[in-house]
C-alpha cells in the first residue's frame, strides 16, 4: 500500500511540473489553453496532490501504529478530488465542477485531522506538539478558503478581504501546515529528544508562524502597526532558527556522513533553501523591499517556488531516500541531480530578471526561452526519480517470488 501511495503523488507531482512546463512555454509560442486556468490547476495538483498526499502518507507511515483501512479509502477518496481538479481547472477555471472537487478535498481533511489526532502514538511530546500544531494549521488555512465566496458576494475579486483571504489561505498551508510537518517527520527521522531547546524553539516557531502573516496583509491594507507586528514575527523566526541549527545540527551530521551522498545533497540543499527563504523574509522588514517582491511577479513566484520545491520538496525526497523507500542508485542519483539543478537555475533566472526588473535595465537576453529550457529539468528529474522508484519494486518483487518459487521445490 506505501509503494501505491508514493507513485501516487510522484505522479501528481510530475503531471504538477508538466504544468507548470506549458505554463512557461505559452510565453514562447502564445497558448492554445487558458493560462490562468491551467495556473490554477498546476497549484492545486501541487499543493495538493503531490505535497498534501505525501505528508499524509509520512504521518501515517510514521505515526498511526494499527493501519487501518480507513485511511486507505480516505487517501485514494482525496486522490479522486486531486483527479478531479487536476481535469476540471484546465477546463473551466474555478466553476461548479472544480470547485466541487476542491470542497471534497477539504472536507477529506478534515476527516484526516480528526483520523490522526485519535489514532497517533508518538512518545516523544515534542514531535507529538510539532504534529498537532501542523494539523491545527492545516484546518486554521482552510477559513482562508471558505472566506473567499463571501468576500467575492460582497466586494469582488478586486477587494482586499479577497486577496487576503487567498494569501490566508498560502501562508498557513506553506509556513504552518506544510512546514511545520516537515519538521514534525525531521525531527521523527534525527529521533531529536525533548530538551530546554526543543520547548523554546517550537513557541517560537509557532508565534513567528501566526504573527508573520502580517506581512502578506500590509501588502493590501497598508498600517504601520503591520510593519511592526512582521519585525516581531521575523525576530522570533530568527530566533526559532538559532533554536533549529542548535537542536539539529550533530544528528543530521551523524546521519549525512558521507559527503558525495545523495541524502547528505539532499538535506544540505534542503536547509540552505530554508535558510535563504528566511534570509528573505527578514528583509521584508524593509519597507521598499517588501513593496518590490509584491509588485514584482518572479519574485513572487520565486519565493514560492523556493519553498515548496527547495524546501518542503526537498526535505520530502530526503526522508523518501532516509527511509530506503527509494533506494540510492544510479538512476535515482540522475533524477535527483536534474531535480536540483532545475530548481537552481530556474530560481536564479526567476531572481535575476526580477532584479533587472526592479534596477529598469529591461530583460534578460532570450529570457522565456531560457526559463523554458531550465524549467525541462523538473519533470525530467521527477520522471527519473519515479522511473527509478518502479524499476526498484519490479525487480525487487521478482526476486521476492523466485525466492519462494525456490523454496517450494523440493530436493
Amino acid at each position: 500500500m506505501l509503494k501505491h501511495r508514493v507513485t501516487t503523488c510522484l505522479v501528481n507531482f510530475f503531471i504538477a511540473a508538466i504544468m507548470g512546463l506549458l505554463l512557461r512555454y505559452a510565453f514562447i509560442s502564445g497558448s492554445i489553453f487558458n493560462y490562468k486556468y491551467l495556473m490554477h490547476a498546476h497549484s492545486h495538483v501541487a499543493m495538493l496532490g503531490w505535497v498534501y498526499l505525501m505528508l499524509f502518507t509520512f504521518y501515517v507511515h510514521y505515526f498511526v501504529p494499527e493501519k487501518s483501512q480507513r485511511y486507505s479509502s480516505l487517501f485514494w477518496t482525496t486522490q479522486a478530488a486531486v483527479i478531479g481538479m487536476m481535469l476540471s481547472f484546465p477546463l473551466q477555471g474555478y466553476a461548479a465542477v472544480s470547485i466541487s472537487f476542491s470542497t471534497l478535498h477539504i472536507f477529506c481533511s478534515y476527516v484526516f485531522v480528526y483520523r490522526i489526532w485519535k489514532d497517533m502514538y508518538i512518545h516523544n511530546p515534542i514531535i507529538k506538539t510539532l504534529v498537532r500544531a501542523s494539523l491545527i494549521f492545516l484546518l486554521v488555512s482552510t477559513i482562508g478558503v471558505w472566506c473567499l465566496g463571501p468576500a467575492v458576494g460582497l466586494l469582488g475579486q478586486a477587494s482586499a478581504f479577497y486577496q487576503i483571504a487567498i494569501q490566508f489561505f498560502l501562508h498557513f498551508q506553506f509556513n504552518g501546515w506544510f512546514l511545520i510537518a516537515v519538521i514534525a517527520i525531521l525531527f521523527h527521522k534525527l529521533k531529536i529528544k525533548p530538551s530546554k531547546d526543543t520547548h523554546l524553539f517550537l513557541r517560537f516557531l509557532i508565534f513567528s508562524t501566526v504573527v508573520t502573516f502580517a506581512l502578506p496583509i500590509q501588502w493590501f491594507a497598508n498600517h504601520p502597526l503591520l510593519y511592526w507586528f512582521n519585525g516581531l514575527g521575523i525576530l522570533l523566526q530568527l530566533i526559532a532558527l538559532y533554536y533549529f541549527i542548535q537542536i539539529v545540527k550533530s544528528p543530521l551530521k551523524v546521519k549525512i556522513s558521507q559527503p558525495s551522498n545523495s541524502l547528505n545533497i539532499l538535506y544540505r540543499f534542503s536547509l540552505m533553501c530554508l535558510l535563504i527563504k528566511i534570509v528573505l523574509q527578514t528583509l521584508s522588514i524593509i519597507p521598499a523591499f517588501s513593496s518590490t517582491v509584491y509588485e514584482h511577479h518572479n519574485f513572487v513566484i520565486g519565493f514560492i517556488h523556493l519553498t515548496m520545491l527547495g524546501v518542503v520538496s526537498g526535505f520530502l525526497f530526503a526522508f523518501l531516500f532516509q527511509s530506503k523507500i527509494i533506494s540510492i542508485n544510479v538512476l535515482s542519483k540522475l533524477g535527483v541531480s536534474l531535480f536540483l539543478l532545475g530548481i537552481i537555475s530556474t530560481e536564479l533566472i526567476l531572481f535575476s530578471q526580477g532584479a533587472l526588473w526592479y534596477l529598469e535595465q529591461g530583460m534578460l537576453p532570450h529570457y522565456f526561452s531560457i526559463l523554458f529550457i531550465a524549467s525541462i529539468l523538473l519533470p525530467l528529474g521527477i520522471l527519473i526519480l519515479l522511473i527509478s522508484y518502479k524499476t526498484q519494486h519490479y525487480y525487487g518483487t521478482k526476486t521476492i517470488k523466485t525466492t519462494r518459487r525456490f523454496k517450494t521445490v523440493k530436493p
